[in-house]
């Protein structure tokens, strides 16, 4: 095994994997450290969608949507075994805090950043009296329903091949290991890690820390750090249920007018999600029963043959954490954009990506590969320290890293 790379990758969801991906395929000799397994967080427990975000423009996110559709046309494109194209369908009604005419006009927007001569941009309204095109559709007061397209896939399946790309170029997976600590010195990141039962030490350039919610726990092990804003964690819990409902996706307005989708998944129905600020362990996050009951209660306003399930009917349930910017407003209405921050703009040696969306995994690793351009360019002043290997208990390291 190496003991020399060129940057250090912590973390193996799907924002390690495609800067990871990126590195390797620009030549460039890379390391990914992972402390569980891939996609063990997040990466595997988000909503499964690869979308342009529908609902991120009623908070003005036009530039993040624009991205994420020209994501998609690319994932589309290069991943048909893994994304493809759902209806979706927009249900309104009397009692909806979304009119019809807003609707339309979000859908307008969205068909025109998707690209007027895009087969899957259009939209159109939905017969509100078929009940088959609207799969047991609860039709009491309903006065429009909407169907568009977006993708959905495997976001464990998807991060795993990415990983798997990038290793093919040449990139080495430490799995699981451990950082320790990592130390910037004139010509190298010193970096210590826990591997095999043992305490071992790489050089490299540069070190991406790409670990989802851990990563001001991984930032506090880097010196210098990379300079972050306020970042809260928040929680989104999905539940699956035993009852295939349709081959479509359903967009639907919760109580509290937050948007929920009822989509199919693995044969059955899995509906999602919720957001709450958390505040402890990343690897403890679980849903909690008031969150089940909302999801619950929302799949049977809309669907009456769901109406018997009980919370203990549910085949499935789980939690994941998304990094959003601290503010005292609704998680709903906060910035998705990916925040890429470092311990010096010019040429950064610590580098941390805060935050992302599973559609625009490329975009956020062509930034980062931007933002280390400068110094992997400069290979002249890369001196590279003899092989060492250390080894020790977790006690020795706990010492070395104070």
């Amino acid at each position: 095994m190496s003991t020399e790379y060129d940057v250090l990758v912590v973390g193996a969801g799907i924002q390690g994997a495609g800067v990871a991906e990126a590195l390797t395929a620009a030549g460039h000799r890379v390391a990914i450290l992972e402390q569980e397994s891939v996609a063990y967080g997040t990466s595997s427990r988000s909503s499964k969608l690869i979308h342009g975000g529908l609902r991120y423009l009623e908070s003005g996110q036009i530039s993040l949507v624009y991205e994420c559709l020209k994501e998609r046309r690319w994932l589309l494109a290069n991943k048909p075994d893994l994304v493809h194209m759902v209806p979706f369908l927009i249900p309104v009604y009397r009692h909806s805090r979304r009119p019809s005419w807003k609707i339309r006009l979000g859908l307008s927007l969205y068909a025109l950043l998707s690209g007027l001569f895009s087969s899957y941009a259009r939209f159109r309204s939905v017969n509100t009296q078929d009940y088959d095109a609207l799969c047991g559709l609860n039709s009491d007061d309903l006065l429009a329903v909407y169907r568009y397209y977006d993708a959905q896939t495997d976001d464990a399946a998807l991060t795993r091949e990415v990983i798997q790309t990038a290793v093919r170029g040449g990139a080495e997976l430490l799995c699981p290991a451990s950082l320790v600590g990592a130390e910037v010195t004139d010509k190298f990141v010193r970096v210590d890690y826990f591997h095999d039962g043992q305490l071992n030490t790489l050089h490299c350039r540069a070190l991406v820390n790409c670990s989802g919610p851990w990563i001001e726990e991984t930032n506090s092990k880097c010196t210098p750090s990379a300079k972050l804003p306020p970042l809260e964690l928040v929680a989104g819990t999905h539940i699956q249920v035993p009852l295939k409902l349709a081959n479509k996706i359903f967009y639907v307005e919760a109580e509290d007018g937050r948007a929920v989708f009822v989509m199919p998944w693995q044969g059955e129905t899995l509906i999602g999600t919720t957001e709450r600020p958390y505040h402890g362990d990343p690897a403890e996050v679980a849903p909690t029963l008031e969150e089940k009951a909302y999801l619950l209660r929302t799949l049977k306003q809309y669907f009456p043959e769901t109406r018997p399930l009980q919370l203990s009917d549910l085949s499935d349930s789980w939690a994941g954490l998304r990094v959003l910017p601290h503010a005292s407003d609704n998680p709903f209405s906060r910035s998705r954009e990916t925040m890429i921050c470092t311990d010096n703009p010019k040429c950064p040696r610590i580098v941390a990506v805060a935050g992302g969306k599973l559609t625009s995994y490329r975009a956020t690793a062509r930034s980062v590969v931007k933002k280390l351009r400068p110094l992997l360019a400069s290979k002249a002043d890369w001196v590279a320290p003899p092989a060492t290997q250390a080894s020790g208990t977790r006690e020795d390291a706990k010492e070395r890293n104070l």
